[in-house]
């Protein structure tokens, strides 16, 4: 057990993934879909009256008469695509969480949506489609490795027509000065998030020079000892702007979030819309 815990405490190195797909895992998926379907937790999706916010104020800036392929990326359980499919785009989202897939496709179906959700990783995707307009929001985008948002900004780029758009979201520059390191635990008895079997977690959030930080939960059961790792990496407008543009995208605009606020250093996110 001491060596365990020695383990656990030790700093990671950076970007490191975690073992094994925990979104997939039957405890953990659903309770994440549970936190998505929160409308007054903005935990795993924002709480549902900004998103009515966002999505009326996409769709003024992208307009679906002009941009009716929409590509939702990282869509989870379908909470924007069902909202965007309403304002007239013709909607196809991708996520690799397959219980938020099922949900998102028995829902679509239940309100007479039309809506194609795909079950990939969207790093490794190779669809026969190109789209007029992509987005991926609530800052999915940071919490890939410098690696991965490479290739993922390359794989967006390449499904997108001549003149597409694309909208994403990040953490910003002030969000990661606020960041405080931390190392707690607690002994769940009855199970939690993590596991539905009694559990010791040991919680450590830690900074990496200059723009990411890790949250992570180590979970100590009789089964073993598995660890989850929670990344992010944080933006200035430069900088987002400079990995977009490593690609061919053209900047097109900044603003404070995906409602549409006034762009400002001190936000704790930025939105940005590129074209191909």
């Amino acid at each position: 057990m001491l060596k365990n815990i020695e383990t656990v405490l030790e700093k990671p190195i950076l970007y490191k993934k975690t073992e094994g797909e925990f979104w997939n895992d039957e405890h953990i998926s659903m309770q994440m879909l549970k936190a998505h379907l929160n409308p007054e937790f903005d935990g795993a999706s924002r709480k549902h009256t900004f998103i009515e916010e966002s999505v009326a104020w996409i769709t003024e800036l992208v307009s679906p008469i002009d941009y009716p392929l929409l590509f939702d990326i990282g869509c989870g359980p379908g909470i924007y695509a069902e909202k965007f499919a309403r304002q007239g785009y013709y909607v196809t989202g991708i996520d690799f969480s397959k219980r938020s897939i099922d949900y998102a496709k028995n829902s679509a179906l239940k309100q007479g949506l039309d809506i194609a959700y795909l079950c990939q990783n969207y790093l490794n995707m190779e669809l026969n489609t190109a789209f007029d307009f992509a987005t991926m929001i609530y800052c999915d985008y940071g919490a890939l490795s410098t690696d991965d948002r490479k290739t993922l900004m390359q794989n967006v780029y390449s499904h997108l027509k001549s003149g597409g758009k694309f909208l994403l979201d990040v953490f910003s520059a002030e969000k990661y000065n606020s960041f405080l390191q931390t190392r707690t635990w607690e002994v769940c008895n009855n199970g939690g998030f993590w596991s539905n079997e009694k559990y010791v977690a040991f919680y450590g959030n830690y900074k990496y020079a200059p723009n990411v930080t890790l949250e992570q939960a180590s979970i100590i059961k009789d089964s073993g000892v598995f660890q989850y790792y929670i990344w992010n990496t944080y933006f200035t407008k430069e900088t987002l702007i400079s990995e977009a543009q490593e690609v061919g995208f053209k900047f097109r605009g900044v603003w404070a979030d995906v409602a549409g606020s006034v762009y400002s250093d001190k936000a704790f996110t930025l939105a940005m819309l590129f074209e191909k």
